[in-house]
């Protein structure tokens, strides 16, 4: 017998450039796929979801009044009810395979065949699609990685894993075990899924913790390599403990952040004694390459 189809709903939202990673960060946790739409130069992104329709609205709605109050937007939620039955179907169809960088091919398990020549793949679930690779930032971070692969990290940190992108790349990169950790409970459930999915389960130690207060993420430092694909503002309030938690001559990638907050982010990380090794942009995004002594 067929099981019968879970009713789903879609969540669709506006907001400014600037916003987006904090509503990014409050839906992802609550549905089942995440994307966002729009151009480089538009003031507005549009950010559509995916979920259960008859899951609890409690902690959803708890984390976009977060978001709305940090970002002091307050974009109108808009839901409408779609068919079960076609939604893994659109959602294979919305994430084709993505070449990155010179070395990276991100896909979806609904993609079959052999991948490019040189190219180091990355596997993750269609239906889980944040972090994925679509997003600037995450594609940033992989460009970056590959400048710093010649050094040869020994000890790597993905700080604020979510889907584990950064993390499984590093360990294909180098050769190298991560320790990918993150606040939130799915993204570690979803982490170390996409781990396994790749055959990097026993390379990759995904962990919850909070950031550099946790004692597995101290414990574990200093580190030649950490990656944090997070927000502005929480990269230059954990700007000393990064400098604490890297070892002399280790690099850091930090991104999540527009262009205009880079001036920001890198004057926390000069006061904390680092040097600006490169800044990477696509379009409203940036990374920033950091190296300490």
């Amino acid at each position: 017998m067929r099981a019968r189809p879970v009713p789903l709903e879609t969540l669709s939202l506006d907001v400014p450039a600037a916003a987006v990673p904090l509503f990014e960060a409050a839906l992802a946790p609550h549905c089942r796929s995440l994307g966002l739409f729009g151009e480089e130069t538009s003031a507005a992104w549009r950010l559509e979801a995916v979920r259960a329709a008859d899951a609890d609205p409690g902690p959803l709605l708890a984390a976009l009044a977060l978001a709305e109050a940090l970002s002091g937007v307050r974009p109108t939620l808009a839901r409408r009810p779609i068919a079960a039955d076609g939604w893994a179907a659109r959602s294979a169809a919305s994430f084709p395979a993505q070449a990155i960088g010179r070395r990276f091919l991100v896909r979806g398990t609904h993609l079959r065949g052999p991948a490019p020549a040189g190219r180091i793949v990355l596997t993750l679930d269609a239906g889980a699609a944040f972090g994925s690779g679509e997003h600037p930032t995450t594609r940033l971070c992989l460009r970056a990685l590959e400048r710093l692969a010649a050094r040869r990290p020994r000890r790597i940190l993905d700080l604020g894993t979510g889907s584990g992108i950064l993390a499984m790349a590093a360990a294909r990169l180098t050769g190298r075990a991560v320790r990918a950790v993150d606040i939130d409970p799915w993204s570690v459930r979803v982490a170390g899924e996409n781990a396994r999915r790749n055959r990097l389960g026993a390379r990759i130690r995904v962990r919850r913790a909070d950031g550099w207060r946790s004692p597995c993420v101290r414990g574990a430092g200093p580190y030649d390599l950490v990656l944090a694909n997070i927000l502005a503002r929480p990269l230059c309030a954990m700007a000393r403990d990064l400098a604490a938690g890297l070892a002399p001559g280790g690099c850091a990638v930090v991104s999540g952040l527009l262009a205009g907050q880079a001036r920001m982010v890198l004057a926390a990380h000069r006061r904390a004694g680092l040097v600006l090794r490169a800044q990477l942009t696509e379009g409203a995004w940036a990374a920033l390459v950091l190296t300490r002594g």
